[in-house]
């Protein structure tokens, strides 16, 4: 029933997964299978959205299409590396680089975008293309799927979204993507900062 507590144990799962879920960036070459891939989706569709409007668009690129996608990856790097460089210890530097050049062997990325619509604030709009992905990101990770969220494409976005298909992004405004795959390493969690994060409002 709606407003009744869930079990103990499913609360202790869903914050199990919450806490454990890693940006991955070396994925195994196992093939994701499309059915699987298609439930990671529907958990997106099922997001609130502003309106309800569900302005959410997903491109799935798999297959040779994902491979030809490298070179603009690569591209993106480009434009974020001297922001890094000065940023990371050199390994995770050049860890980041050979990501960006491979995108982990991950065999499926999926583009984020957004029908923003004039008679909706614009912020609520990409809110709500962001809230489907974490319905993603934590589905797949509850089916042992790894995961990395990249706004990087941004950084050459009309070439993406030329990549991608006029007739299919025509109209849409592109916000991420994000690699899937079975994850090839455990990175560990960074430390959560909790310090002036939040504030409470009391009477």
């Amino acid at each position: 029933m709606i407003g009744e507590p869930r079990k103990i144990e499913f609360i202790s799962e869903l914050q199990s997964l919450i806490e454990q879920r890693r940006s991955i960036r070396k994925y195994k070459s196992d093939d994701v299978p499309k059915e699987l891939i298609e439930k990671i989706i529907q958990a997106g569709l099922w997001a609130p959205s502003g309106k309800n409007l569900q302005n959410w668009r997903f491109v799935v690129v798999t297959g040779s299409k994902r491979d030809a996608y490298l070179k603009y990856s690569q591209r993106s790097w480009a434009n974020i590396k001297v922001i890094l460089e000065k940023k990371l210890k050199p390994s995770l530097y050049e860890f980041t680089e050979r990501f960006f050049y491979t995108l982990g062997n991950a065999p499926v990325i999926i583009f984020c975008l957004s029908k923003n619509d004039p008679n909706e604030k614009y912020l609520t709009s990409v809110g709500s293309v962001y809230m489907a992905l974490q319905n993603m990101i934590l589905t797949a990770e509850a089916h042992g799927l790894g995961t990395c969220p990249m706004g990087a494409p941004l950084e050459i976005g009309e070439e993406v979204k030329n990549f991608l298909g006029k007739d299919v992004t025509a109209g849409l405004e592109l916000l991420c993507a994000v690699t899937v795959g079975y994850p090839d390493h455990a990175p560990p969690a960074a430390p959560r900062q909790t310090e002036g994060r939040v504030t409470w409002l009391e009477s």
